[in-house]
């Protein structure tokens, strides 16, 4: 199989950080991705799918450029480099928030100062995300480039950063405190959009980000089997969060019933208490690989 087949998918994989999350949602997909020596040119156990490994960045370019059709790349730097892609699934892995942060001792009231007698200095690795927060805050700042560890730059080379961060952790130790957030991102699946007009492509895409969504949908949820007698049995129906109805089973030689929904994960801890409270005996809790609507 060669780039020439016009239902190839190229599909580009994330190098770093964001690669174990995605190789394991892959991998819990029923896609096994196996690296050769150099690591740069996987094989994938789908038919019709040709996959190289590059930094996210470097997809967001690709996809863009239409030299990949689809790939996994952070929402933040799709939006950094203004690229005009299709967003497909949005994994939530490697949540974090690009933010506006600086150090407490130059706000006012939590606030960036209305005038500092010279332009601010606001250094950043998102050079268009940055200049965008600027001028739409109408600041007298001017644009510093960073190249990584950008939160050690105040308050000596830079009055305010932009950068991003999941729990804040890393500018706090560094006396920093968040202005403003300017945008959410996780790692998300994105394709070129004329990569969806061709019909056997677009299908393959489509199965792709079905089985990474049911995946998804799975980690969310769980399967939980409980039994109740006849008389509870509405009542514990009714607070059931099941997806669309409970499968209920008659339980042989007792006047009970045997019920099973898969329901939200988070909600086990009230859930549980309150179906005991409500005639539930015998309660299982089960994991879910896949769930296909």
């Amino acid at each position: 199989m060669t780039l020439s087949h016009p239902d190839l998918v190229k599909l580009a994989l994330p190098k770093g950080r964001m690669q174990d999350g995605v190789l394991s949602l892959l991998a819990d997909a029923g896609i096994r991705v196996r690296v050769d020596e150099r690591g740069y040119r996987p094989s994938v156990s789908l038919e019709h799918f040709d996959a190289k490994i590059l930094k996210p960045q470097n997809i967001v370019g690709m996809l863009h450029a239409g030299a990949r059709d689809i790939g996994f790349a952070g929402a933040d730097w799709v939006a950094e480099l203004g690229a005009d892609l299709v967003e497909l699934v949005d994994t939530r892995l490697d949540p974090v928030r690009i933010v506006a942060a600086a150090p407490e001792e130059l706000l006012v009231d939590g606030h960036l100062p209305a005038a500092s007698g010279r332009p601010l200095v606001v250094a950043s690795e998102y050079e268009a995300l940055t200049r965008r927060w600027i001028a739409q805050r109408g600041l007298d700042a001017t644009f510093l480039r960073s190249y990584g560890a950008t939160e050690v730059l105040p308050p000596e080379d830079a009055d305010v950063i932009v950068d991003n961060t999941a729990s804040g952790s890393t500018l706090r130790a560094n006396h920093l405190a968040i202005v403003e957030e300017l945008m959410q991102s996780s790692t998300r699946l994105f394709a070129h959009p004329r990569s969806l007009d061709e019909p056997k492509r677009r299908q393959r895409i489509e199965d792709f980000a079905m089985l990474l969504r049911s995946v998804l949908e799975a980690r969310q949820r769980v399967i939980l089997e409980v039994n109740v007698a006849a008389a509870d049995l509405e009542r514990l129906v009714a607070i059931l969060p099941c997806m669309r109805q409970p499968t209920i089973a008659r339980l042989h030689g007792e006047d009970a019933y045997a019920v099973k929904a898969a329901v939200p994960q988070r909600d086990l801890p009230k859930l549980i208490p309150l179906l005991r409270a409500t005639g539930g005996s015998d309660i299982i809790v089960s994991r879910l690989s896949q769930i296909v609507p």
